[in-house]
């Protein structure tokens, strides 16, 4: 776990089980890549198995579990159902709560998206889910899981996600990301991402924040204060083509203030 002035980078690996399924086949491999990055200094692996096996298989979970040395990050959806595979030698999907409470990582990141989205991309709306949500973050608390939840960047969201129990949110940082791309008002959405934080602290809840964080925005955005986590994927994979997947954990690492 971070301490107060360090932000730890985990890496998801979404994107490299997406290039093994355009094939039948078992390369590349998920966990040789979890292990590259690793040694390379990442602090966490995040996957986000979703119901269609899309990239991250259910067998990559259990896979990932038994071999990793850092912390596990499991996200998505927590009412996404069981569904049955139509893939030849892919495991079935037994629904993210079970496939959760089995593996028991140290964190899930429940995520409100569905198989019709391309990405998560957007947050909880408590004032609908909030009683929905409270018994599952403690059913998974019970079983040491420490839980996060996808939230945008609403102070009044957050002290909800504070009152239903959650141990922290993750700031979907989407709107910063499309602000420092387009050059369009970033110093007023980097305050509220800012003010956002300052209410997590203010609520002692922790603060993980992820989505379309790249090497061009994220040194910006890690100055944020008491940021815990970034979980970083697609950028990072695209990176990885250009400079190798070893340099470019060391990449973003540097972004996060580490040598």
């Amino acid at each position: 776990m971070s301490t107060s002035n360090q932000t730890d980078l985990s890496v998801n690996l979404n994107k490299i089980a997406l290039i093994r399924n355009s094939r039948d086949t078992s390369y590349p491999s998920v966990t040789q890549h979890a292990q590259i990055c690793i040694d390379a200094g990442a602090d966490g692996i995040t996957v986000h198995p979703r119901p269609d096996q899309r990239h991250i298989r259910v067998d990559d979970c259990y896979d990932l579990a038994e071999m990793l040395s850092v912390e596990f990050n499991i996200e998505g959806n927590p009412l996404a159902p069981a569904m049955k595979s139509e893939r030849t030698g892919v495991s079935d999907y037994p629904g993210f709560l079970d496939l959760v409470k089995d593996i028991k990582p140290a964190q899930c990141t429940l995520v409100p998206d569905n198989n019709q989205q391309l990405t998560s991309d957007h947050g909880f709306d408590l004032t609908q889910s909030g009683d929905q949500l409270a018994p599952i973050i403690q059913e998974l608390q019970k079983l040491g899981i420490r839980v996060s939840l996808f939230m945008d960047a609403d102070l009044e969201q957050i002290e909800l996600a504070q009152q239903i129990g959650a141990d922290r949110i993750e700031l979907y940082t989407g709107p910063y990301a499309d602000a420092v791309n387009n050059n369009h008002q970033v110093e007023t959405v980097f305050q509220q991402f800012y003010q956002a934080a300052e209410k997590a602290q203010a609520l002692g809840i922790g603060l993980n924040a992820g989505h379309d964080l790249n090497l061009t925005n994220l040194t910006r955005f890690a100055t944020i204060p008491q940021l815990l986590e970034v979980s970083i994927g697609h950028a990072l994979t695209v990176d990885a083509i250009n400079m190798g997947l070893t340099e470019a954990v060391k990449a973003y690492q540097r972004c996060l203030g580490k040598s």
